[in-house]
């Protein structure tokens, strides 16, 4: 049953990102700017994570261990998710929000498929299995299939 929630909880994650794509293409529309809407994006989610993470941490009495990371991990986070983020909102409207999905999911499965391979960050190491790569074979397919068929 717990399995069920977490599964649960990815697949409306991801309906976030693709509801996510349009909203911030449409203010990027409005405001006459994708980076300033890619950046009023972040911003609001800055803040709504910053009260939560206050709340949450003196609720069960938290402390977070600010010097324990390494300086570059404060940023990288952050950086790619502004990469991706403001490719959404110039891609949406060119190539449509379940074109966009499509890629983002294969480009997710591939770097994924990757990063297990390497153990990247104490990763788990899992090897590219037979499956796997036929798996993520048929996600490219079905990706070009979406925007091109």
């Amino acid at each position: 049953m717990v399995g069920v929630f977490w599964a649960l909880l990815g697949v409306v994650a991801g309906a976030f990102v693709a509801i996510q794509a349009p909203v911030n293409a449409d203010l990027a529309r409005s405001l006459g700017s994708p980076l300033a809407a890619a950046a009023i994006s972040f911003l609001a989610g800055a803040i709504v994570l910053g009260v939560a993470t206050f709340i949450v941490s003196r609720a069960h009495a938290d402390s977070i261990g600010w010097r324990e990371p390494e300086p570059w991990l404060f940023v990288a986070g952050g950086l790619l998710g502004a990469v991706y983020v403001t490719t959404s909102i110039l891609l949406i409207p060119r190539i449509g929000a379940a074109a966009l999905i499509a890629f983002l999911i294969t480009g997710q499965l591939i770097a994924g498929m990757v990063i297990d391979r390497i153990g990247f960050l104490g990763v788990a190491m899992r090897e590219i299995s037979l499956g796997r790569l036929g798996g993520a074979c048929l996600l490219i397919v079905g990706a070009v299939m979406v925007r091109y068929l």
